[in-house]
């Protein structure tokens, strides 16, 4: 919301640090995150709408103010309109400040470039989050670059991009306004009341820039959506996706029904940099599975194991010297250790991402998945992208997520399918899983079995928990419960005839 976006330039304009989660976290994950960085003032909403339902919050922020003694000051947003607000009101906030300010200018406070601004959070699913601080001039250099290059904003623009304010997407999408551009937000489902709600808004806003995770664009193919034969996307000139790899199958939807003529702009990096490794390029051509450029300035290379470059092979994604958006540290961290251990502990004096990838003789990237969720049977190293791709184009699938088990002293690989209601996961659909997926890519990269479930985990940016469904399989703990939006999902893992056996299932959760 609009409240949201003024109150972090306010904060970050006298100088202070700003910090956030989306008000759907539970409450334990707010305060496995505010307890850390301990801020004195809390802004909340009193709730939220979801799917047409409100669902109201202030229990939560009585809460997290009793729990977290620096919070000296509570301003409640009145989404709902609640009629006991906890601290002052929004608009009770703005007359105090009116008040004390008889100019009616703003106060800005000059900072060192390196001055800590934003304070973002790992997804948290291995432990406690990390807090990853970012500074003032390195976030603003690092977004001038990709807003107004790599994507090509300008204030002739309206730049779109479906996120919560929990990801660091929304910090990206809020520095569109230095680019003069105009910022749409949007809060609530993306597919309610309908499923083309946000294509109704890119022609009613005029977007000429829209983004979303890639599991949208899936969705849109598999619900039949045809936006270009329904809406005017005049407007329309870049298509941006991210959270998750996009499959060469949603490249081709995109191009064929919803525009030709855009550039469609598969980016990659996260919240430790709290910007892009790899990302679009308005001058170069799309290929399909394909990562247009790594960012500029950015000494972006894919290592082996041995620590030497490589092209046409998959290794880890790095970035052989620094750059603007390296976090100045982890909040709390005085050692700097933790910082050390999380990016410079595999490769010396490199930055070392996380990320399974590839890059191509044209010097494009292609995003494998995750380093520490790579699929190793018999020894292949198998990216989980790989299977994604391959399964995404099943209709029958809604969503999936694959994972290697230990088994008879080696691994193998166990998929679980969330399928369509009245789609029952039987012998011809198993046959035609496989088929899809050794057709398309190895023998080794077909599941030793697969599975069906009601739901999959997810973290509260919507990106898929592999790490949690391992941890089941193998018979492991599975850490911080708190960092997955939908932890109930897990429980049907937990006892899957031929996978999690009884003694692995006792009670891990």
């Amino acid at each position: 919301v609009s409240e949201t976006v003024i109150a972090m330039l306010a904060t970050t304009g006298i100088g202070a640090i700003w910090t956030t989660c989306s008000p759907d976290f539970g409450v334990q994950s707010i305060l496995d995150r505010f307890g850390q960085t301990e801020p004195k003032i809390l802004i909340a909403a009193d709730g939220y709408h979801y799917k047409g339902r409100q669902h109201s919050i202030t229990d939560h922020v009585d809460h997290l103010r009793q729990q977290i003694p620096s919070i000296k000051s509570v301003v409640t947003v009145p989404i709902l309109g609640s009629h006991d607000p906890i601290g002052v009101t929004w608009d009770k906030a703005l007359d105090t400040g009116a008040a004390l300010n008889k100019d009616d200018e703003p106060a800005y406070v000059a900072t060192p470039f390196n001055h800590p601004a934003f304070i973002l959070y790992s997804s948290g699913t291995t432990g406690k989050p990390k807090c990853i601080t970012h500074s003032a001039g390195g976030t603003l250099l690092q977004h001038a670059k990709e807003l107004r290059l790599h994507t090509d904003l300008s204030e002739k623009d309206t730049h779109f991009f479906f996120t919560t304010c929990g990801w660091m997407m929304w910090n990206w999408l809020t520095s569109t306004l230095q680019t003069g551009a105009t910022t749409v937000l949007y809060d609530g489902n993306p597919f309610h009341p309908q499923t083309d709600t946000l294509l109704k808004m890119i022609e009613r806003e005029g977007v000429s820039a829209f983004g979303a995770g890639a599991r949208y664009y899936a969705e849109l193919e598999k619900q039949g959506i045809k936006p270009a034969e329904t809406f005017d996307l005049s407007s329309l000139k870049t298509v941006m996706s991210t959270g998750s790899p996009l499959s060469p199958a949603s490249y081709q939807y995109i191009y064929r029904n919803i525009k030709e003529d855009l550039c469609l702009a598969s980016i990659s990096g996260g919240t430790d940099i709290i910007s892009c490794f790899a990302l679009g390029n308005p001058v170069l051509p799309v290929r399909e599975g394909e990562l247009q450029c790594r960012g500029l300035g950015m000494d972006v290379d894919v290592l082996n194991e041995e620590g030497q470059s490589v092209i046409g092979e998959k290794g880890e994604l790095v970035c052989k010297t620094p750059f603007p958006s390296m976090p100045v540290g982890f909040w709390g961290d005085k050692n700097g250790e933790k910082y050390h251990n999380a990016y410079f502990d595999k490769f010396d004096q490199i930055w070392a991402h996380g990320d399974f990838a590839e890059l191509t003789p044209e010097e494009s990237v292609i995003i494998h998945g995750r380093s520490d969720t790579i699929l190793n049977p018999g020894g292949v190293r198998i990216g989980t992208a790989e299977i994604y791709r391959q399964v995404e184009k099943i209709d029958e699938v809604i969503e999936s997520v694959v994972v290697d088990q230990a088994w008879e002293g080696d691994t193998r690989i166990v998929l679980f399918v969330r399928l369509r209601p009245d789609v029952a996961l039987d012998e011809a659909l198993t046959k035609k899983i496989r088929t899809t997926i050794r057709s398309n890519t190895t023998p080794r990269h077909v599941p030793a079995t697969i599975a069906a479930v009601p739901d999959i985990p997810r973290t509260f940016s919507g990106k898929t928990v592999e790490m949690a469904v391992k941890s089941i399989i193998n018979g492991q703990p599975v850490n911080n419960l708190g960092a997955i939006s939908n932890p109930e999902s897990l429980d049907f893992f937990k006892r899957i005839p031929g996978i999690t056996t009884p003694k692995e299932d006792s009670s891990h959760l």
